[in-house]
């Protein structure tokens, strides 16, 4: 015995995965501090992130400077990892979404 079964139509599922919006992203900022050696942040830039010398320096540099440097981006999971680690290290680490 056959039985005809109705398929749905693919458009209507392309509609309904085009209404689904992207997770914003997050960034892991790290703040500058009285504590750690400009030498040791970067130090740690490098370690933990395999950055290379420049960028970790340029970065490092933004942190004594500005005050602040985004220092990744992606999901809130990644980011809260990475802000952790970075505390970890001794680093005043915070995450958030990005605006």
């Amino acid at each position: 015995m056959v039985t005809a079964t109705a398929t749905p139509d693919l458009e209507e599922i392309l509609d309904v995965d085009a209404d689904i919006e992207p997770a914003p992203p997050w960034i892991t900022l790290v703040w500058n501090d009285p504590v750690n050696l400009m030498t040791y942040v970067t130090f740690v830039f490098q370690t933990y992130f395999g950055y290379s010398r420049s960028k970790a320096e340029k970065l490092m540099m933004d942190v004594h400077v500005e005050g602040r440097a985004v220092v990744s981006h992606g999901s809130r999971e990644e980011m809260e990892r990475d802000a952790e680690a970075l505390q970890g290290y001794g680093l005043w680490a915070t995450f958030q979404k990005d605006d």
